[in-house]
């Protein structure tokens, strides 16, 4: 194992560990993306949102919740649910106890539309990642995961438990 020098500015080699895992990174998640675009039609931007919608029992969340939910600003997703809602995937209507917000609210043609590109979308990330990992490198990246989002100042992932 590389033994890496922790003080000042990054080595040589601690940079191309770092450049060659963004860029590997960027590559999966670009061929995902195509993966998920060209089998089901949606964005990573609609599956995301699709997703979040069809975990709540409602299958609905206030817009300001669905932001912080999938990690977005705000005016971000604004944009991207006009685009969703003329699609007819999602519909926005006024929040019940606030006035000033709206509650996102998954469609029957938004819910086909998640269903219909799951298992394309899952057969992908089996593809191009998890089949390159043996059970013992896949526990060791996630490992690696919870550190780095705990380094970072970041909650547990979904389904992780706090530690």
């Amino acid at each position: 194992m590389t033994v890496f020098p922790r003080s000042g500015l990054p080595t040589s080699e601690q940079f191309a560990v770092w450049s060659a895992y963004i860029q590997t990174i960027e590559i999966l998640r670009a061929r995902v993306q195509a993966r998920l675009q060209a089998d089901s039609g949606l964005s990573e931007g609609d599956y995301k949102v699709l997703l979040a919608l069809s975990e709540t029992e409602r299958k609905s969340l206030r817009s300001s919740e669905l932001a912080t939910h999938i990690e977005w600003e705000r005016s971000r997703l604004s944009g991207h649910l006009g685009r969703m809602e003329k699609r007819g995937l999602i519909r926005r209507e006024p929040c019940p106890d606030d006035a000033r917000g709206s509650q996102v609210v998954l469609t029957d043609e938004g819910a086909r539309a998640f269903r219909a590109s799951t298992i394309p979308h899952l057969q992908a990330v089996k593809g191009y990642f998890i089949d390159a990992f043996t059970d013992a490198q896949l526990a060791g990246i996630d490992d690696t995961t919870k550190t780095l989002r705990s380094h970072l100042g970041l909650p547990p992932t979904t389904g992780e438990a706090a530690e």
